[in-house]
């Protein structure tokens, strides 16, 4: 009832309001939602291993003093085929695109830890960024901490900007500090192509990136423009970018140095949002999406996304704690099985993971129980 009082009545204004869309896009599991809670400072959306765990467009909303940023996290953009494969809902496909007509700015995540395909964005991603050339874009490289060699950010960072950040050329040089001691502590520090002044909130502080140098070019800026598709066919990165930052989202390092960048970005406008709301999502959404998210973890292969969730009770204990009971449908008795598990550890496990989490959220105690039937 708070929640939906909040989301409903009109927000509270400050004397000079400042507001920040930012929309989050990337390949599906790049880490878009890991990095919104990080933000936010508070898990809201789901989070797992496999793809396509954020399945619709929702918001979260971090009030700062007068300065409030709304973040679009967004389904992992996909293609038609995938889509068709994962039995995925149409607004898998248009909610990312329908995220950036609202942007004010687009952070585009790339999983460094994945080397099948962080040499390249991927041709949706592009052609995300190609469709609304009039939207600043910012590179978030993610999961750099688990790079051994550190020294391959610098080959990623040419490829995915095409050598061109902030309308100026990177040119790369090879003065290396040798750092041999740690196998693990071994970074790279690139150093941005924008005015110094700028330059305080990006890659000089992060601690996961020092120990090279590279030299910036003085190319005339060049206007984003609206490609075809055979121009995006022969393209690996984006030349348009304004900022380039690393990460581990998981650990939260250097999210801050990020906040404190986006905050920046701000201009004038009122609030969309009461200071006290967190995220657009209802409780119940929330709770759905932390129950699917342990489905997904723990039932193997293409098994979850069949999964049916029927909330029976949702209602206030005699202590104040919260009531949930939920069925879910499966197709096969199979996956029955498989979902309850022997002895019932699966599904014991499911409620006792999702329960602490779900506690977490609503800052109360919270009571879960969870049936599973084969859907008739």
């Amino acid at each position: 009832e708070e929640q939906d009082r909040l989301l409903q009545g009109q927000p509270d204004q400050p004397q000079n309001p400042k507001v920040l869309r930012i929309a989050i896009i990337g390949a599906p599991n790049a880490g878009k939602s890991t990095l919104s809670n990080q933000l936010l400072g508070r898990k809201v959306f789901p989070v797992s291993q496999k793809v396509h765990t954020t399945r619709c467009k929702a918001r979260g909303v971090i009030t700062h003093e007068d300065t409030q940023l709304i973040i679009l996290d967004t389904p992992g953009l996909t293609s038609p085929f995938k889509a068709k494969r994962h039995k995925l809902e149409e607004a898998m496909l248009t909610d990312p695109w329908d995220s950036m007509k609202h942007a004010d700015l687009v952070l585009v995540l790339v999983d460094v830890s994945d080397h099948w395909t962080r040499n390249s964005l991927s041709k949706e991603v592009l052609k995300c960024l190609s469709q609304f050339p009039q939207i600043p874009s910012v590179l978030v490289l993610n999961k750099v901490d688990l790079l051994k060699n550190k020294f391959i950010l610098l080959e990623l960072v040419t490829e995915l900007t095409e050598g061109i950040v902030n309308g100026k050329k990177l040119e790369v040089s090879s003065a290396f500090k040798d750092n041999s001691s740690s196998s693990t502590k071994s970074p790279v520090q690139i150093t941005q192509a924008s005015p110094p002044e700028k330059r305080d909130n990006t890659l000089d502080n992060s601690s996961d990136v020092r120990a090279a140098e590279s030299h910036i070019g003085t190319e005339e800026a060049q206007r984003p423009k609206h490609y075809g598709p055979r121009d995006l066919k022969n393209m690996k990165g984006w030349p348009f970018f304004q900022e380039i930052f690393m990460l581990a989202a998981l650990r939260g390092e250097e999210v801050d140095t990020l906040k404190r960048y986006l905050l920046l970005q701000a201009k004038p406008g009122a609030w969309e949002f009461h200071s006290g709301v967190l995220t657009s999502q209802s409780p119940q959404e929330i709770c759905n999406n932390i129950i699917r998210e342990k489905i997904l973890e723990y039932l193997p292969l293409e098994v979850p996304y069949s999964v049916i969730q029927v909330t029976e009770m949702w209602e206030e204990g005699p202590s104040g704690e919260l009531l949930i009971a939920q069925k879910l449908l499966v197709p096969r008795k199979s996956h029955m099985t498989m979902l309850i598990g022997r002895g019932g550890k699966v599904i014991s496990r499911i409620v006792q993971e999702a329960g602490q989490d779900l506690m977490n959220v609503f800052l109360c105690d919270v009571r879960l129980r969870l049936q599973v039937e084969v859907k008739s």
